[in-house]
This record gives structure tokens, C-alpha cells and sequence, in this order.
């Protein structure tokens, strides 16, 4: 199996400490820290064996291309989003790989009372739940949340080029790690047990700016709160 293929086999639990965290599944915390720094530190021991992140190795012709420029070589097309449309369910077969071109789509995974949790937020530039790459069905739901623009390639032929060419390989890789290393943060900040404790560590993660009033509700879904309970603490700190 390709390197990169296992590191995005590594990174789906990273996602599911994500909703470990929020819906309450495990209350150790220490030992999901460890277990989650345990497999962190394989996979940078992994990459480093594989030369991929070792400075000693030559890497700089095969990180001189993103792992999008490798994507735009691919056949593929474009895919417009009204605000509020759903663009994939939880089990919906995975058969494309989506890029955002322009506006924001979120990667939602629903609790039975009907509240939702968003994993991850793809903007413009970035690429929507990558580590479903090698999963058959989505784990999550995606939904626009403003007009967007998608650029949608085929998962068999992705899957093809990660396989064959051993620099997008590579830049694959480095696309996963960053991505590991924001889905660590997210997982500690849905561990801590205080509203007033992840909004600090939000906007720690968020280089200590808040968002303007008409977008809170969002902060509130992203660390795992209600919007009531983030109204109150941002009351209290004026």
C-alpha cells in the first residue's frame, strides 16, 4: 500500500477522537492524549524512515509542487453550491474528490438530538475530507455554508496518481500531516470540560482573533458548544 495511503488509513481516527471528545464517548483524557501522541510519533518516525521530512534527504524537487498542482493535471470539472446546499451524506458512496475554489463547506457529523459538529471547515484552497480518498463511504456530511465553487476530480484517478507518481505521493503526505497536526488541536480542544477553556484555546488556534457577531454561531459548532453557552462567556469577558 502506498505511503501516503496509510497515513490517511492513520488520520480517519484522528477524526473519530474528534467526535470521541465532543459526544462523550470516553472520559480519559490522558489516555486519549497518549494514545493520540503515540500514533502522532509513529507516523513522524514513518515519514522521516521514508524520507520524506528528512532534511538529509533530497527533497527539494519533489516539494517544489503542491499536492494541488499535482491535482490540476487531472482531468476535472466544476461543480457551483447555493449557500445551504448538502454536497455528500454520511454513507454516501465516495467517487470524487473535491477542491474549493471559493466560498466554504463544511464537513458535519450529526448527534441524534439533531445538533451538529463540524470537523473540518475547507475554505478556498483547500481540499473537502482528503482522507476519505481511501474509504468507500463518507464518514461525515458536507454542506455548503456560503455560495461555493468546487473543482471536482475523479477518486479512481486521484488514487491513481498518488499511486504512480512518488511526488505527489510525497506531497500528499506533507498535505496529511499539516492536516493531522489541526486535527490534533481540535481534539484538545473538545477535551476540555469549560466553555470558558475552549474559547481560550479557540482563539489561541486562531492567532487571538474573534470573529465578527453574525458568524459566533459557528465558533460555537467548531469547539463543540451551544450558541447560547458562547453568547454568555463572550458576554462575560466585556
Amino acid at each position: 500500500m502506498p505511503l501516503p495511503f496509510i497515513i490517511a488509513s492513520w488520520f480517519m481516527p484522528v477524526w473519530a477522537s474528534c467526535a470521541t471528545a465532543k459526544f462523550g464517548m470516553v472520559a480519559n483524557r490522558p489516555a486519549i492524549n497518549r494514545c493520540f501522541m503515540c500514533n502522532f510519533l509513529f507516523l513522524i518516525d514513518f515519514l522521516n524512515r521514508a524520507c520524506l521530512i528528512n532534511p538529509m534527504c533530497d527533497m527539494i524537487v519533489i516539494m517544489s509542487q503542491s499536492f494541488f498542482d499535482h491535482l490540476q493535471q487531472l482531468r476535472h470539472t466544476r461543480r457551483t453550491l447555493a449557500a445551504g446546499t448538502m454536497l455528500f451524506d454520511r454513507d454516501d458512496p465516495v467517487t470524487s474528490v473535491y477542491r474549493v475554489e471559493s466560498g466554504e463547506v463544511h464537513l458535519l457529523r450529526r448527534q441524534a438530538d439533531g445538533a451538529e459538529f463540524i470537523l473540518q471547515r475547507a475554505q478556498a484552497g483547500g481540499l473537502l475530507a482528503e482522507a476519505s480518498i481511501t474509504s468507500m463511504a463518507y464518514h461525515c456530511g458536507a454542506v455548503a455554508v456560503r455560495p461555493s465553487v468546487l473543482t471536482v476530480f475523479s477518486r479512481t484517478d486521484v488514487k491513481a496518481l498518488i499511486a504512480n507518481n512518488q511526488q505527489a505521493a510525497a506531497a500528499f503526505a506533507t498535505h496529511l500531516a499539516r492536516e493531522v497536526r489541526e486535527a490534533r488541536m481540535r481534539a484538545e480542544i473538545l477535551s476540555l470540560n469549560r466553555v470558558s477553556e475552549r474559547l481560550d484555546a479557540w482563539l489561541i488556534w486562531n492567532d487571538n482573533t474573534l470573529i465578527n457577531k453574525g458568524k459566533w454561531h459557528q465558533i460555537a459548532k467548531e469547539i463543540g458548544v451551544s450558541p447560547e453557552a458562547l453568547y454568555r462567556e463572550l458576554a462575560r469577558r466585556r
